[in-house]
């Protein structure tokens, strides 16, 4: 395991104790902990920003679909 993956592991595995309070899944690695927390997320709306120093040209969004 490189160097980042053992990061991501560490990084991932407190995470998962700090929104379960428990441990991470037996064997899971880091990027698989990642994905089955992010698919647990509500889906997040995105409100235009009001702002006179904005230009739409200047902002990015993501894509939809």
């Amino acid at each position: 395991m490189s160097n980042r993956e053992e990061r991501i592991q560490s990084e991932a595995s407190a995470l998962w104790r700090e929104l379960y309070g428990e441990a991470p899944p037996a064997g899971a690695q880091g990027s698989d902990m990642l994905d089955l927390m992010l698919s647990r997320l509500p889906e997040a709306g995105y409100d235009r920003l009001k702002s006179p120093f904005l230009r739409p040209a200047g902002m990015a969004w993501p894509k939809a679909g």
